[in-house]
């Protein structure tokens, strides 16, 4: 049902038949929930500098390996994913300009030429030009809870762009320390077989010399070859780490970036109370928030739909005389049509959609708190795997000086053919030593892997904390 005001004296109708059309609207009474305000989207540039860039980049200091924070802001500058990421951010900015336009004015201009050449009928051309303009009037705030909604949209894909730079940096740094932590695993190896390789001509001249069993010249060479097909396995995953490694900085996978032998800084403390609101910075619940803001938007639109809309057009044709007429107030105004409609009847459908808005913004409510939950369990569980990987090293440092200090007597029993001496236990004296060293490195790696996962929980370092706007 519309009604086509031409004078002013109808403007009072306008009023008393919306205000009939809102008596007899079904408009739920609950309101949907937002729990925060959005005044305007973030700027591109804001994910990447200021505290948005402390909270991606500034837990490196921690680790105190300038090479590292190299390799991360190499990453950062040409991995393939983060530059996909941007540009969809840089288009979803451009539909925060789509939702701000539906407030303004429309303008439409459109031509046309006929031309005709009958027989019967004298030939001519015709051209034509038209415009027309619209807008409609936001009685209701319909309109600037949808340019909300789709600003909130854009600060959520703004908060993924900086999940994805966090994560990023963290697969970067984790990746370093995974090169090295191969490259301590190779120099181990070859440790090992050089090892092996010593002891062979030992227990051969100690096999000629009949205090030995010609089975224990046949283990000490099985070692031997054992720690050389080890050794090609070790340089195979050191070949992979880097291959890795490279795919993040966005090279060639040629395995041909090097690491150093010492793997980064660790802290053995970390600050005590760490505040709440380092949680509430990650990137994650950030986009949580921003989703949440934006279902209540359109919660909010929904309902309105319900309400009738006002839409004010007008428009010209081609002709001089009219033309100079658009120009003249006088006639813009006489030409200018209100339409007032509302939907009366449509199987209730508008009333289904303002219901499943609602429920939307319900289930984004539920969504938002378990990722908040599961942001604290992260951070617990970091807290705590830090505590128990720090124990269980001092027990593994101690592990490894027994054992090398077994392997190393039992080796010297052999040679100085010490009553008793067993080359089985020189070869289960080796064998530990060389699987403690082992484990002693890969915990290590897993201690550089676990604080880096603390820092992807906390959203950052231990301090910076960013006034977000959600």
């Amino acid at each position: 049902m519309s009604f086509i005001i031409l004078s002013k004296r109808s403007s009072l109708l306008v009023v008393l038949l919306s205000l009939a059309f809102i008596g007899c609207s079904p408009i739920d009474e609950v309101q949907p929930i937002s729990t925060s305000k959005i005044d305007a989207p973030y700027a591109f540039k804001s994910a990447t500098s200021g505290q948005n860039a402390k909270i991606s980049t500034g837990w490196l200091r921690e680790f105190r390996d300038t090479r590292m924070s190299k390799l991360v802001n190499e990453a950062l500058k040409h991995n393939q994913s983060l530059k996909a990421a941007a540009y969809r951010l840089r288009s979803a900015k451009e539909g925060t300009i789509i939702g701000r336009a539906a407030r303004l004015p429309s303008i439409t201009a459109s031509t046309s030429y006929r031309e005709t050449d009958g027989k019967n009928t004298v030939s001519s051309e015709n051209y034509s030009i038209s415009f027309n303009a619209s807008w409609e009037a936001d009685l209701w705030g319909r309109l600037r809870n949808l340019d909300l909604s789709t600003q909130a949209n854009f600060a959520a894909s703004v908060a993924d762009f900086r999940s994805a730079r966090l994560s990023i940096a963290a697969n970067t740094a984790q990746s370093w320390c995974n090169l090295i932590t191969a490259e301590q695993q190779l120099a181990l190896a070859q440790k090992t077989v050089a090892s092996y390789k010593q002891a062979l001509p030992v227990v051969e001249r100690r096999y000629k010399a009949n205090t030995l069993r010609a089975v224990d010249v046949q283990f000490a060479r099985n070692n031997v070859a054992s720690a050389e097909r080890s050794l090609r396995v070790r340089q195979l995953d050191r070949d992979n780490a880097a291959r890795n490694l490279e795919i993040f900085l966005g090279r060639y996978p040629s395995a041909s970036v090097t690491s150093s032998l010492d793997l980064p800084y660790l802290s053995d403390e970390i600050p005590v109370g760490l505040p709440s609101q380092l949680i509430e910075r990650r990137p994650d619940l950030v986009a949580a928030r921003a989703q949440l803001f934006a279902s209540a938007q359109d919660a909010k639109a929904a309902r309105k739909n319900l309400l009738p809309s006002l839409r004010l057009t007008g428009g010209a044709s081609n002709g001089a005389d009219t033309f100079r007429r658009v120009l003249d107030p006088n006639y813009l105004v006489y030409s200018i049509a209100a339409s007032l409609a509302q939907t009366i009847y449509q199987g209730g459908a508008l009333n289904a959609r303002s219901r499943a808005a609602y429920h939307q913004n319900r289930a984004e409510i539920e969504d938002y708190a378990r990722v908040a939950l599961l942001a604290f369990r992260e951070v617990e569980a970091a807290l705590a795997a830090d505590r128990s990987l720090s124990e269980q090293q001092v027990f593994l440092e101690k592990e490894v000086k027994q054992t090398k200090l077994a392997e190393k007597r039992a080796l010297s029993d052999i040679t100085l053919g010490i009553d008793g001496a067993s080359f089985l236990e020189y070869l289960e004296a080796q064998r530990r030593s060389e699987n403690a060293g082992i484990s002693l490195i890969r915990l290590k790696n897993s201690r550089l892997q676990n604080r880096i996962d603390l820092h992807l929980a906390l959203g950052g370092d231990y301090s910076t904390i960013t006034e977000l706007g959600l």
